[in-house]
């Protein structure tokens, strides 16, 4: 039985995991007969953002591991615990907090970083030839950090595409429910709710990211 490690950026769209995104590739990959372990990193969030008013909360503070938690039924550990050689693929789901707490992409575009334990992950997982999937946003890091990875992030043409291409990765346009499939560096990405996507869209997307990720590990 595959086991993939799968990286939380705290609970709600906002400023942390997308959670529909996230149940819905778990839940893909409870179909697929294959184990979890969620990960997050144990600091504050980037921000708490109320998601009935959309209001940033300029005093709050919320650790992003205690709320990814709350998606992963408290079964999460820290991100520094993550381990390259006891996981089969590592999955990112999307929503902003991919984007404020993965890495600082909604506030520098471009000038981007992804944090250190993050980036340690996804190289790591790179360098020993294991499947890396993502959703929505999330693929952003895949791209600062791979030089030359398909991935995708929707429709063509938008500015973060072109910021992509300004890292020296490469934007293919996908529609609800695809796989972009960079075989070649075994980068698996959908495009969820980069798209204008229902439940079941994001859904077929996870779904058929877990079984390209599957039939690539097949062939390894």
């Amino acid at each position: 039985m595959k086991k993939f490690a799968v990286v939380l950026a705290g609970c709600g769209h906002k400023d942390g995991a997308e959670i529909n995104e996230a149940v819905c590739l778990l839940l893909a990959m409870d179909q697929h007969h294959c184990e979890y372990q969620c990960f997050a990193p144990d600091r504050p969030q980037s921000e708490v953002v109320n998601h009935l008013t959309g209001a940033s909360e300029k005093n709050a503070e919320r650790n992003i591991l205690a709320e990814a938690a709350r998606i992963a039924r408290g079964n999460i550990l820290p991100i520094e615990q993550f381990k390259v050689e006891d996981y089969d693929a590592l999955f990112f789901p999307g929503g902003f907090g991919a984007a404020k707490n993965l890495c600082n992409y909604a506030f520098k575009g471009a000038d981007m970083e992804v944090q250190p334990d993050v980036a340690r992950a996804i190289l790591e997982m790179h360098q020993a030839g294991k499947p890396i999937g993502a959703q929505c946003i999330a693929p952003v890091m895949l791209a600062k950090l791979i030089p030359g990875v398909y991935v995708t992030l929707g429709t063509e043409g938008t500015p973060v595409t072109d910021e992509v291409r300004s890292w020296g990765a490469n934007h293919v346009q996908t529609e609800h429910g695809d796989v972009c499939a960079d075989n070649g560096n075994l980068v698996f990405t959908t495009p969820a709710f980069m798209l204008d996507a229902t439940l079941k869209d994001v859904y077929d997307g996870a779904y058929n990211m877990v079984e390209a990720v599957l039939e690539a590990l097949e062939k390894s």
